[in-house]
């Protein structure tokens, strides 16, 4: 089988073997991957994402269930699945156990290859009315817009909501806010995504590029209060960019590290505004559970910017580096 591996900095294609399966494993022939920003900072060795030699990057995909070990009882020959960034994760709040193994991470092995043996708890069955390319959008992006919109977020009906840029968690947030009630604000750096977002139920659109001083605007459309809630996912410096939308006693949602781990914030601007800063990792198997039947009731369709050829998914890597995609980049097997 072919697969794709970080060796000596650089990410190479190979083959191998079709692994062989323990009894609480399951093999998937996968048929299709989604990227996210976290998968070029393993390829890259950035920080604590830095991988050990030869590992298989990549956390979401989607496929078939092939063969099943004698002691696996949830998943069964031709079951379609997805996998789940954080297996040991399953349910309850966060703790750092639950953080180990994560797919495709500094310590464990992830998705980038035509077949992948995992864990039963490493997978989840997905709703039937999704593409398979579809499904592959949903563990890392969605089910972190989930946690976010959903799980973590005390806004009630008719509350705002800022999203910032229109990559795949902002426009999952936007569908879920949507549904949610909320009043919905997204930012990005083009009229054309800012259209496709109306579209799909935003109420206002900011272009940051072409609008001196966004953030103004922002409190413009609210009457100089600010919005409830700020879904981040640029980080760094940004932040303080976002506390001066937010309003008071309102909640940052930190999503996302585009602009670095670290930067200036504005503190004294947290304090006097009595702001929240909630960190937000990705999330639970349980989490996803709810996030799945959500998405089955209401037939939601995920946004899929462009899709790449196994063979080429070197390109696909350097266009979602690139930051001009809107929704998901995709690759199919």
């Amino acid at each position: 089988m072919k697969l794709f591996k970080i060796s000596n900095g650089k990410l190479q294609v190979t083959t191998t073997q079709i692994p062989e399966i323990k009894p609480n494993e399951v093999l998937v022939k996968i048929k299709a991957i989604s990227l996210n920003y976290r998968d070029i900072l393993v390829t890259e060795g950035s920080g604590k994402w830095k991988p050990t030699e030869n590992r298989i990057p990549g956390s979401d995909a989607a496929g078939k269930v092939v063969r099943v070990g004698n002691t696996v009882t949830k998943f069964k020959e031709g079951d379609n699945v997805t996998s789940l960034i954080l297996p040991n994760w399953e349910t309850g709040q966060l703790n750092a156990n639950k953080l180990k193994e994560s797919l495709g991470g500094s310590d464990r092995d992830g998705i980038m290859a035509e077949y992948v043996v995992l864990p039963e708890k490493a997978l989840h069955k997905f709703p039937n009315y999704l593409s398979f390319e579809e499904a592959a959008t949903l563990p890392v992006a969605a089910l972190t817009a989930w946690n976010s919109v959903v799980e973590q977020s005390n806004l009630k009906l008719g509350d705002t909501i800022l999203l910032i840029g229109t990559g795949g968690v902002s426009l999952f947030a936007l569908q879920l806010a949507k549904l949610a009630g909320y009043r919905v604000i997204i930012t990005s750096s083009s009229d054309k995504k800012l259209q496709k977002a109306t579209a799909l139920g935003a109420h206002h659109t900011i272009n940051y590029k072409t609008t001196k001083n966004w953030t103004k605007e922002v409190l413009k459309l609210t009457n100089n209060k600010g919005v409830d809630q700020v879904i981040d996912v640029v980080g760094g410096s940004h932040i303080s960019q976002s506390l001066q939308c937010v309003k008071s006693e309102g909640t940052i949602s930190m999503v996302g590290v585009i602009d670095g781990t670290s930067g200036v914030i504005d503190t004294g601007t947290i304090m006097m505004k009595a702001a929240r800063i909630q960190g937000i990792e990705t999330g639970s198997t349980e989490m996803y559970n709810n996030m799945l039947r959500a998405f089955q009731l209401h037939e939601i369709h995920p946004v899929i910017d462009k899709t790449f050829a196994f063979d080429d998914t070197l390109e696909a890597f350097a266009y979602l580096k690139k930051a001009k995609h809107m929704g998901k980049v995709s690759i199919t097997l």
